[in-house]
């Protein structure tokens, strides 16, 4: 059972910026700009498949690449383990009705995309398995959470990435939501709308368009320290896997485009969620998983970036419903339709002090974009003092002859779409902006560059929902010390 929190301070929502984000660490200290990006930037070149090995004849009691011939002791079973099929599919791929075999026989090693054909696609390692309930398990995992988080996700309400922990930022969100729409028990109208949490994405070849390709010279997993030889049959320690390396300023400007840094990092925003909960749901998938690969997955409606961009990008006005906006705590996007709450989506600010106040205005739209910079201090730089020699001038500048910029791509600093922000009166386009993050699991804590931020996925659906020259408005939550006595049953 969940309950609305009682605490509704901007605490809940967010701490303070503790840090940098990596890369920024000197950049924060310079003035940036957003440009435009031109669409041919936009995505990798996709990797060819590697060349088919030149298969040998089959030779008795092996494996080839397409047969094997039976020999004294195989079971179908065992046969299966050795060339890395399941029975099913050896079944089918050489019309057995049982697990009957004979001596010399050879069997067909079905390809995987021959197993797709024959209906029996190959399965996933230690998939997680069905509950009960529907859906899968997981340790450490709040079923009842997952799925209020998937329905409010769908219903365009979010705390943030999807991790299935009844979190205090979460509660406040379900108490917004009630209080907006009371009625019926939520649980209930959550089961009815999605009656599973999870569903399942099979990685694309196209999918890599918008990965970048591991380095060769780095290693992403290693094995642990050999430790002196203990009981006999004690079982080894499983690999340590090592994260991806944090990304270095210099190869940032360098690279054609700021993309995903691993599939893992690319289905977790596809589908709203962070990297652990995706890796709970799915602890049998390698680290670089390859096309084919079938990940469990939140039940959201996905975000699609190869589509991010379809137009028209903003709405057009309409009198007959009118759109409104506020930040909240600087913690909280609302839009209202009509006056009506039609979707909460969580917002950080990329520097600390950067907050805003009264009405500004929601202007144009700049998709993939990059962030230009001439090293200018964002900040006029302080005379270093000396207690012999008293004050020195101040440092000297770096300002560069010309413009520096870090491409487009879903992990630029401001992610893949900035909305730019203007006071009322005059109605001048500010230098911070409304963006995405590369950081959505971590932008409540590290500070960098650009404006308002929010995850890719949301500012992809927030920038669709309000028209140039939307009524931005900026305020504080007023809370009250305990929720209404009378609210709707969970």
């Amino acid at each position: 059972m969940l309950y609305p929190a009682l605490l509704l301070g901007t605490a809940c929502a967010r701490g303070g910026l503790t840090g940098v984000e990596p890369g920024l660490e000197n950049a924060v200290r310079w003035k940036w700009r957003a440009a435009p990006s031109e669409i041919k930037d936009w995505g990798l070149e996709i990797p060819e498949p590697p060349p088919a090995p030149v298969v040998p004849p089959p030779v008795p009691g092996t494996a080839s690449g397409s047969s094997y011939e039976v020999r004294r002791g195989d079971a179908l079973i065992l046969i299966a383990r050795k060339v890395g099929r399941t029975v099913a599919q050896l079944k089918a791929a050489n019309g057995l009705k049982d697990d009957m075999i004979r001596l010399g026989q050879v069997l067909q090693v079905p390809t995987i995309e021959e197993c797709i054909a024959l209906g029996v696609p190959p399965e996933p390692a230690s998939r997680p398995k069905r509950s009960a309930a529907g859906g899968t398990t997981a340790p450490d995992l709040d079923r009842e959470a997952l799925l209020l988080q998937v329905f409010l996700d769908r219903e365009n309400f979010s705390a943030g990435p999807i991790d299935g922990k009844n979190s205090a930022a979460f509660q406040k969100l379900v108490y917004l939501y009630q209080t907006n729409r009371p009625g019926e028990s939520l649980v209930s109208v959550a089961r009815a709308a999605v009656p599973e949490a999870t569903a399942t994405y099979t990685l694309r070849p196209a999918d890599f368009r918008f990965i970048a390709p591991p380095k060769a010279e780095k290693s992403i997993a290693e094995k642990p320290p050999e430790k002196p030889a203990g009981k006999a049959g004690k079982k080894k320690a499983p690999p340590v896997v090592k994260e991806q390396p944090a990304p270095v300023y210099a190869e940032m400007t360098t690279s054609p485009m700021l993309a995903y840094r691993s599939p893992w990092e690319f289905v977790a925003e596809r589908f709203h969620c962070d990297e652990t909960l995706l890796k709970t749901l799915n602890p049998g998938i390698k680290p670089l998983p390859r096309a084919g690969v079938e990940f469990q997955i939140p039940n959201v409606i996905p975000f699609e970036i190869e589509k991010a961009f379809a137009p028209p990008l903003q709405p057009a006005a309409d009198p007959a419903h009118v759109i409104t906006a506020a930040i909240v705590d600087i913690s909280r996007l609302e839009v209202y339709r009509n006056d009506r709450l039609i979707a909460i989506l969580p917002v950080s600010a990329a520097r600390p002090g950067l907050r805003g106040r009264g009405t500004w205005r929601i202007m144009d739209a700049i998709p993939r974009p990059r962030m230009v910079t001439l090293r200018e201090p964002k900040d006029p730089p302080k005379p270093v003092s000396s207690f012999f020699t008293g004050e020195n001038p101040a440092p000297p500048s770096e300002v560069l002859s010309s413009e520096e910029y870090l491409p487009a791509g879903p992990n630029n600093p401001a992610g893949i779409i900035w909305i730019n922000l203007a006071k009322s009166n005059p109605p001048e386009i500010l230098p911070f902006g409304l963006h995405g993050t590369s950081i959505p699991q971590r932008m409540n804590t590290l500070s960098g560059i650009g404006g308002f931020r929010m995850p890719n996925w949301d500012i992809a659906r927030a920038v669709r929902m309000l028209p140039a020259g939307t009524e931005l408005l900026w305020r504080q939550s007023t809370a009250p010390a305990a929720p209404p006595a009378a609210q709707p049953a969970m």
